[in-house]
């Protein structure tokens, strides 16, 4: 066991209520028979739940200054108690209910934060965070969510819900290269994601959307999808016009992996 503070987004509901009896039979029916249609169906439960998160809640008194005077106040401070494994990797032990909670010795006075994917994948993903996924019901019928499992969901999740710059559903699809490379546009780029730690690998393709060009980036990276792409999208506004838009899809998903196979990055992000 060791501690972890991390921000989680809590919810209202409380633990007590916490059941998820469709995730469970769910993660029972993907163990009986591990199928890709199983599989899907328990993602799509774990994507809906709400999770028991134990930790221990404390207040520690801090003092901030307003209009010149100093005023004493508390500030909560939240540390999740952590899984790990005999490599000392740690992950979020996480869990469907209270019953299932209590199974983990040492849990009978802790807190109960109620979290659910999008709040695991962000503390995930913070670069402060040493947590290397989470278990759901580790002393159950447990199932692991490694960190880069659970990155590719949380960016795919997050793809579907933009509005802007992502290809739209339904229209003819056509792959293919620019005619003329858009020099000015990637070297902007290419400086844009050198500030961008998170930023791993970028691709350059064209696409057509029933008929509409635009160029298509493939962004292999860590970090919050809505704020990478809205970055880029300022960086490379003042390089399109009405003939030529640009489109965007994290390298997570299989279309964008498809798309790029075999295509050479035009940024790479150098080794430390």
């Amino acid at each position: 066991m060791s501690d972890n503070n991390l921000k989680v987004e809590g919810s209202k509901v409380p633990a007590e209520k916490i059941t998820n009896p469709a995730l469970k039979e769910a993660i029972e029916k993907m163990q009986a028979e591990n199928s890709k249609e199983n599989v899907d169906a328990m993602i799509n439960q774990v994507l809906e739940a709400k999770f028991i998160l134990p930790a221990r809640v404390t207040q520690i008194p801090a003092a901030r200054t307003e209009n010149g005077q100093t005023m004493m106040t508390n500030q909560t401070q939240v540390q999740f108690r952590l899984l790990e494994n005999n490599r000392h990797e740690k992950f979020f032990g996480v869990f469907t209910d209270i019953k299932e909670m209590y199974k983990w010795k040492g849990n009978e006075e802790a807190n109960k934060v109620v979290t659910d994917f999008d709040s695991l994948a962000h503390m995930i993903m913070d670069p402060k965070s040493q947590v290397l996924g989470f278990v759901i019901n580790p002393f159950g019928k447990s199932v692991t969510f490694p960190k880069p499992m659970a990155i590719s969901i949380k960016q795919q999740r997050d793809y579907m819900r933009l509005n802007e710059n992502t290809l739209r559903n339904g229209a003819q699809i056509k792959l293919g290269e620019p005619e003329e490379y858009p020099i000015d546009l990637m070297a902007a780029l290419i400086n844009h994601f050198s500030t961008e730690p998170g930023v791993n690998a970028a691709f350059l393709r064209l696409i057509e959307q029933d008929g509409q060009p635009s160029y298509f980036i493939v962004v292999d990276f860590v970090g919050d999808t809505q704020k990478t792409f809205a970055d880029i999208a300022d960086v490379a506004k003042p390089f399109l016009d009405d003939e030529i838009q640009l489109s965007m899809m994290p390298f997570s998903m299989e279309f964008a992996r498809n798309a790029v196979k075999g295509i050479e990055p035009f940024y790479r992000k150098e080794e430390e």
